[in-house]
């Protein structure tokens, strides 16, 4: 992801190598909803990206997919992190707002380019069956509704 075209006195712009350590390091010590450690979903997420054909724009995003959401990185780091501006959209698009329509949200996705390959890997990811299946029952029913209909709204279905 560094960029060879980046304008002189700028710094260049993180490796995905270099995206991956930082979101790491910022979800260091979180747990996803079956008590594993969180920086496996954003493997998975990244992995996903990249298994799909994503860029090297997408697969920092999916590294990054959460982190302002979850709070482990702020939306003033984001504005100045050293991420292409195609990466910092996406990066905001997936990102849930509170109190915010799922129609809204799904909206912005699709309405950012490079934005619904992101969010259809995460897709996969929570709703594989091998992780729902580690969850109550009642969770695993209301995510796996959750998340079909977010996957129809965004034409995934």
């Amino acid at each position: 992801m560094v960029d060879s075209r980046t304008a002189p006195g700028t710094a260049p712009l993180l490796s995905v190598a270099e995206v991956e350590a930082l979101a790491r390091r910022a979800h260091a010590g979180q747990k996803d909803k079956a008590g594993a450690p969180y920086a496996g979903h954003l493997a998975a997420v990244a992995d996903g990206v990249r298994r799909r054909g994503g860029s090297p724009e997408q697969i920092a995003a999916a590294w990054l997919h959460d982190a302002v959401e979850d709070g482990a990185l702020s939306r003033s780091w984001l504005a100045g992190a050293a991420l292409s501006p195609a990466t910092k959209d996406m990066i905001i698009a997936v990102t849930k707002r509170p109190g915010e329509p799922v129609e809204a949200y799904t909206a912005r996705i699709l309405a950012t380019p490079g934005a619904l390959l992101v969010k259809e890997s995460d897709l996969a990811h929570n709703a594989d069956p091998a992780r729902l299946a580690v969850l109550d029952a009642a969770t695993r029913e209301r995510l796996t509704a959750k998340y079909a209909r977010v996957r129809e709204l965004l034409g995934l279905a």
